[in-house]
């Protein structure tokens, strides 16, 4: 597209330079839109001047939530340079291919990861590596203030890659997904659209922000309506629960995934926190269990369950607040901005009901994959992208996320979804947390294996389970075996990693 883009920041910090832009909790910093423009402009003319990035450049980031983040983020659309958040989970190795693969000019790091950062940068070649700390003395707040004058803004369409976001590789070696301007814009439009977005919403920002879910809900929407955005440095469900009663606060809008939620509604807290003020409470990137939204529901909560993907710059799908209990379980309609679609192996529109592949189209939908025409050419169909995701829609076109394919498996020749075994399974009291994978068997090649962590006091046995469940599902669809854990791996969002439980 060769629309142009415009500066969100700048925009608002002479419309409405008052206005409070950002809060980080972590450090205690606030900034107005003109505080906000003002540190914008100077890391621009530092990554410009002082570290040598110019347009199209990639700028790297190691660090924990910060508004930082945001300052790096929108100085790269400043200069046109390209944004390179990282995953600060992965191994030295990991970081290394990604680092190596998007070839950045320059990697910002806060204190806690410089370890990993020299060795990255090292090895790969980085020219340069900038300590941030939160506002604190260090490298990159010494090169902020060494910057002089005002940085012109590099004139860009919405066809230019503001942000490369790495896929987690779970399956192999992670992708760099383009996320170009015009994705973004589209995307905070849909989200003001959808989730009553305006000038005065607060929201708080808790998953990681090397993730698009952190970037771009309801992040980056906030400030190109010019809302405010509060920070978290890292997740804590009872922080999260602190955070959204404080009335000073006044948080509005939020985002997360159903481990977010699920924790924070196990804990004595909430039965008691302040949930007055919200207007949106957004939930995907995973299967979410019926039981989660219900235990919202009875507080007067309706988790807005939605669709999306890094791919997809966030929302494909998003279930209306006025439908969320008469569909539920479902993933919703597409957002305005997209079109989606279920299909067949062939590629074939299948019928209302019958379970395909989700295919998504639009302006919200990425361009490609850095560096990896392979990819490219096998991941879309005449504009079309393959998501992975496993659905069903209904003649009113709510979508239903069945779940991934890449975890269905198998059974005596019948499809298995772990998602519908672990939304049944949930609905046993004493249940924290449960994950479902297929696992070898002799007979009928793959069965299922239910991992189940209990709550405190629980009694909950391997019969109990397996008898719940046949009481509620097809045979082949019951877990063959149970394994009892303390915790379940996750990932930095709070996904569950299927591929990290035991299968032998």
């Amino acid at each position: 597209m060769t629309l142009p883009v415009y500066d969100w920041i700048s925009h608002h910090a002479g419309v409405t330079p008052e206005a409070m832009a950002v809060i980080d909790l972590y450090s205690g910093r606030r900034q107005t839109y003109r505080d906000f423009d003002a540190r914008v402009d100077a890391c621009a003319l530092y990554l410009r001047d002082g570290l040598g990035v110019g347009k199209g450049g990639r700028v790297a980031m190691l660090a924990h939530n910060s508004s930082d983040h945001f300052e790096v983020e929108f100085a790269c659309r400043r200069i046109g340079a390209i944004f390179l958040p990282l995953n600060w989970r992965l191994a030295v190795p990991e970081l290394e291919f990604i680092v190596g693969d998007a070839d950045p000019r320059a990697l910002i790091a806060g204190a806690e990861f410089m370890d990993a950062a020299r060795a990255v940068t090292k090895t790969v070649g980085t020219p340069h590596l900038v300590q941030c700390a939160d506002g604190e003395p260090s490298d990159y707040e010494k090169g902020l203030a060494a910057t002089r004058g005002k940085c012109p803004i590099e004139p860009l369409i919405h066809d230019d890659t503001w942000a490369l976001v790495y896929t987690s590789g779970t399956t192999g070696r992670p992708k760099g997904a383009r996320i170009t301007h015009g994705q973004a814009f589209f995307n905070a439009v849909n989200a003001a659209m959808k989730c009553e977005l305006t000038c005065r919403s607060v929201g708080l920002v808790f998953l990681p922000l090397f993730h698009v879910g952190g970037l771009q809900l309801f992040a980056n929407p906030n400030f190109h309506i010019g809302a405010t955005n509060v920070v978290m440095r890292t997740f804590d469900p009872l922080d999260f629960l602190n955070v959204l009663s404080d009335p000073e606060l006044g948080v509005s809008h939020a985002f997360g995934v159903p481990t977010n939620f699920l924790f924070a509604s196990q804990l004595e807290a909430f039965g008691s926190a302040d949930l007055s003020r919200i207007v949106c409470l957004g939930i995907g990137g995973a299967a979410c269990p019926q039981s989660l939204l219900e235990t919202y529901a009875e507080r007067g909560i309706i988790l807005q369950n939605g669709w999306g993907m890094t791919e997809t710059c966030t929302l494909g799908t998003l279930l209306p607040r006025h439908r969320a209990m008469e569909k539920i379980g479902s993933a919703g309609q597409a957002v305005m901005h997209t079109s989606v679609r279920v299909v067949d192996e062939q590629g074939r529109d299948v019928p209302a009901g019958v379970n395909g592949e989700l295919w998504i189209k639009g302006p919200t939908v990425t361009p490609g994959y850095w560096n990896r025409p392979d990819a490219n050419a096998t991941e879309f169909t005449d504009g079309w992208f393959h998501t992975g995701d496993a659905a069903c829609m209904d003649e009113e076109g709510f979508v239903t996320i069945v779940d991934r394919y890449k975890d269905m498996f198998i059974s005596g020749g019948e499809n298995v979804y772990p998602a519908e075994i672990e939304n049944v399974i949930y609905r046993l009291d004493g249940v924290a947390e449960t994950a479902v994978i297929g696992v070898a068997d002799d007979r009928w090649g793959e069965v299922g294996r239910a991992f189940v962590v209990t709550r405190e006091g629980s009694n909950l046995t391997e019969d109990a389970i397996i008898g719940h469940c046949r009481d509620n599902l097809a045979k082949f669809k019951v877990p063959k075996s149970v394994r009892f854990m303390d915790e379940l791996p996750h990932n930095a969002t709070g996904k569950v990693t299927k591929h990290q439980l035991p299968r032998d």
